[in-house]
């Protein structure tokens, strides 16, 4: 064998090996990426889902003789802003889900404003539908907090798979950046209070 053929076959292996880390890696990274935009279509939709319940509970309200009207219409209002703000999968900015999270905050604060004051309405917590909301309410932020908790997860798993040495030296190559997990706001970690229920709350 000529003498030359040695370090042109190691040269080869090299860069075979090299082709193959470098495609693992990125193809890798391309799955739990778009996992984790899958994961964060979810949370958005736990939130969409309630958005509808609350819909619900507004037209049910309204059924109420003299509900006070300002109360409804700030929940009204804080519904249409939080259903106007959505976020693009691939533009999980920390800009953009910081709006998110405060149109999502301002509906919590106004559902919570109304619940206060269904417990002058004995009638309207007497309704079927409203107690049939506060079983569903009750299950979507349940699932809520869940979509919340495997976005987070599958961020954290991308995140680490191109920040480990030696990923990280193939990710800005690759143009893989960093993904912001979802943050709640203080106090936020506490669902909205939907038990409708106030007999033992009653002045």
């Amino acid at each position: 064998m000529k003498k030359w053929l040695i370090p042109v076959i190691v040269i080869l292996v090299i860069v075979f090996g090299v082709y193959n880390w470098a495609k693992g890696f990125n193809n890798e990274a391309v799955v739990l990426q778009e996992d984790a935009k899958t994961t964060w279509s979810n949370v958005e939709s736990a939130y969409q889902r309630r958005n509808d319940l609350i819909g619900n509970l507004v037209k049910t309200v309204q059924g109420a003789a003299d509900f006070e009207k300002e109360t409804l219409t700030d929940v009204i209002n804080a519904r249409a802003k939080a259903t106007s703000v959505n976020i693009d999968a691939g533009d999980l900015t920390p800009e953009n889900m910081a709006q998110f999270q405060q149109a999502q905050s301002g509906l919590t604060g106004a559902l919570s404003k109304l619940l206060v004051s269904v417990e002058r309405y004995p009638d309207l917590k007497a309704n079927q539908n409203f107690l049939e909301l506060q079983s569903q309410l009750e299950g979507t932020e349940n699932r809520i907090n869940v979509a919340r908790d495997r976005f987070n997860e599958g961020v954290n798993e991308y995140n680490k798979h191109i920040k480990v040495f030696p990923g990280s030296l193939l990710a800005g190559i690759f143009n893989f950046d960093e993904m912001d997990r979802y943050k709640a706001n203080a106090g936020s970690e506490n669902a909205p209070d939907v038990d409708f229920d106030f007999n033992s709350k009653k002045e």
